[in-house]
C-alpha cells in the first residue's frame, strides 16, 4: 500500500475521500439525462437528474454539473457551501430566463460536501443521498414529490412510494419555479460510512435490501459494478446514476505520531 505523501515538515497530508461513480441510460430511454460529479480534492460530489418530461432536461442537469465542476479549488475565502449554493442559483436563474424563448428545462440535484469528520447535504427534487453505516441504509434526504407527502403522513412505506405514480410529480427542482430553495442537512461522518448519491433510476428499481447487498463488496469500484449490474438485470426503465463516497480514513497510529511530533 502506498504511504501518504508528506509535507516538507514531515506531516502526512490529509487523505482524500474515496469515490466511484456510474451512469447508464437504462433499457428504455433514448438518452441519458443524468449527470454526476466527483471532486475528492474539494470533498464535493453531486448527482443531477434532468426532468424527462420537459424539453431540455439533459441540458439542465449538464449545466448544473458543469457549474460545480468549474468551482475553483480554493473558493477565495468563500465557504464551499456558499459557492455551491451560488452556482446552483445561477443555473436556476439562467434556465428560468431561457424558458421564455426555448421552453422549460429543469433538473433535480443532490450535493454532498464532505470533510474528514463532517458532512453537509444540499438538494432539490428526488435525487437522494443515503448512508450505509453498520449494515443499515439510512436515507438522509427527503424527496420533493407528491408521493413523499404520503410517506410523511404514514400512509405509504417509502419503498412503495418510490414506485407510486405520484413519485414523478416533483414539488421542487432547479429551473422550474421562481421561488427556489435548496434543502440542507449536516451531520457527523465516520471513516467507515459509505454515502450513496443517486438518481431515482436507482431507487425506483431496487429496494433497500438489494442496495445493501450490492454494496457489500471488497472495494468501492466492485460495489459500484455490482450495484449497476443489479439495476440493469431488471427493467431499468429510467436512466440510473450514482456516486459512492467513503470519507477519508482516520490516520494510522504511526501517522498520528508523526503529526504529534511535528
Amino acid at each position: 500500500m502506498r504511504e501518504p505523501e508528506e509535507s516538507p515538515r514531515g506531516v502526512a497530508e490529509p487523505r482524500l475521500p474515496e469515490a466511484a461513480a456510474r451512469s447508464h441510460v437504462g433499457h428504455l430511454r433514448a438518452a441519458n439525462e443524468d449527470a454526476c460529479l466527483c471532486r475528492p480534492e474539494l470533498g464535493l460530489f453531486a448527482v443531477a437528474d434532468g426532468m424527462g418530461g420537459l424539453l431540455r432536461g439533459e441540458l439542465a442537469s449538464r449545466r448544473l454539473i458543469e457549474a460545480l465542476a468549474a468551482l475553483p479549488a480554493d473558493p477565495g475565502g468563500v465557504e464551499l457551501r456558499t459557492a455551491v449554493e451560488r452556482a446552483v442559483e445561477r443555473v436556476h436563474r439562467e434556465l428560468l430566463e431561457e424558458s421564455v424563448s426555448f421552453g422549460p428545462s429543469g433538473s433535480t440535484i443532490v450535493v454532498l460536501l464532505l470533510e474528514p469528520r463532517r458532512f453537509r447535504l444540499l438538494w432539490a427534487g428526488d435525487s437522494r443521498c443515503g448512508r450505509l453505516r453498520e449494515s443499515r441504509l439510512e436515507w438522509l434526504t427527503t424527496d420533493h414529490n407528491l408521493a413523499a407527502a404520503l410517506v410523511r403522513r404514514g400512509e405509504l412505506p417509502d419503498e412503495e412510494a418510490r414506485r407510486h405514480p405520484l413519485a414523478s410529480r416533483l414539488t421542487r427542482a432547479v429551473g422550474i419555479d421562481e421561488d427556489f430553495l435548496l434543502d440542507e442537512l449536516a451531520g457527523r461522518a465516520r471513516p467507515e460510512d459509505l454515502f450513496l448519491l443517486c438518481s431515482d433510476g436507482l431507487t425506483g428499481e431496487l429496494d433497500d435490501a438489494e442496495i445493501i447487498a450490492a454494496l457489500r463488496a471488497d472495494s468501492l469500484e466492485a460495489a459500484a459494478d455490482r450495484l449497476l449490474d443489479r439495476v440493469l438485470a431488471g427493467a431499468a426503465r429510467d436512466n440510473v446514476t450514482f456516486v459512492l463516497v467513503r470519507p477519508s480514513p482516520a490516520p494510522s497510529p504511526s501517522e498520528a505520531g508523526r503529526r504529534d511530533r511535528a
